[in-house]
This record gives C-alpha cells, sequence and structure tokens, in this order.
C-alpha cells in the first residue's frame, strides 16, 4: 500500500475514531437522575451532543447545512438508543444483586455479563454508523481537520501519562 493511500486510510480512521468516541458519550443523556452510573445535565450533554461537538464543527467551519445534518444524525442515533439506556440500568441492578447475594451465582453473573456485552455492541454499533453517516456529511479536507486536532489531543495525552 502506498504512502498517501495509507496516510488517507489514517485520516479516515482517525476521524472515525473521533467521532465514536463522542458517540459513545452522546449516547449516556441523562438518566433518572443523579447518583452513581447516571449523568446529570442537559438533554443534549455528551461529547457530540453538546459543545465539544459544536467546537469541532466549528474548527472545521461546517456550514449551517453540515451543522444540521450531523445534528439530525446524532438525534436520531440517540433516540434509537433511548429504550437501551433503560435496559442496560436494569441489567446492572441485576448484576449489583447477584454480587450482593449470600451465595455468588457464577453461572447467573456471566449469562448477565453476556448480555450486557451484546447491548454494548448493539449500541456501539448504532453509534459507529452514526459516526459514518456524519463524517460522510464532512469534506475530506474537514475530516483531515478534525485528525489533525484529535492528534494534537492525543499526543498531549500522552505527555502526561506517567513513564
Amino acid at each position: 500500500m502506498n504512502t498517501t493511500r495509507f496516510q488517507h486510510l489514517f485520516r479516515v480512521a482517525a476521524v472515525s475514531a473521533a467521532l465514536a468516541l463522542g458517540s459513545v458519550a452522546a449516547q449516556a443523556q441523562p438518566g433518572p437522575g443523579p447518583g452513581p452510573g447516571h449523568h446529570g445535565g442537559p438533554p443534549d450533554a455528551g461529547f457530540f451532543g453538546g459543545g465539544h461537538l459544536q467546537h469541532m464543527l466549528d474548527v472545521v467551519n461546517a456550514t449551517d447545512a453540515q451543522r444540521s445534518q450531523i445534528d439530525t444524525i446524532f438525534k436520531a442515533a440517540r433516540q434509537d438508543l433511548a429504550g437501551q439506556r433503560e435496559a442496560g440500568m436494569k441489567l446492572h441492578e441485576q448484576m449489583a444483586a447477584l454480587y450482593t447475594a449470600t451465595n455468588i451465582d457464577a453461572a447467573a453473573i456471566e449469562s448477565l455479563r453476556q448480555q450486557m456485552s451484546a447491548q454494548h455492541e448493539a449500541a456501539s454499533k448504532r453509534m459507529s454508523q452514526a459516526s459514518i453517516d456524519a463524517a460522510r456529511v464532512l469534506t475530506p479536507e474537514q475530516r483531515a481537520k478534525i485528525a489533525e486536532v484529535m492528534k494534537r489531543h492525543t499526543d498531549r495525552m500522552a505527555d502526561r501519562r506517567p513513564r
């Protein structure tokens, strides 16, 4: 594979990763209230539901049409996942009950872990699709700019890690 093709694939992957990172946070919309596992804040909180998305769109000088399309994409994804959030909270409650029971039922815990894993996979797949759809709204130059910003961010974070 030639270097130019590799660089292009790297940029696309970096943009996808940037969009996917925010997608997880966009999925984690406020639950029933404050407390463990719940997020307070406005309904549009989250990396790709709030200020971070708008900041990234500002960085790439996204048009109003692009902003509108991307907002619609992530709003639809959040709506699609709304039912999964409640189901996920119930699974977490069931897991807590299993771990606090008098007798630990390893088979039940494993079964529940598999259910939780499947739910996370489905949510990840939906948000990945939303990220792909959003990336397609942007131009290649805009995606490259996001990749550049994300790389700088990754480099800064790497410098903070203890060695």
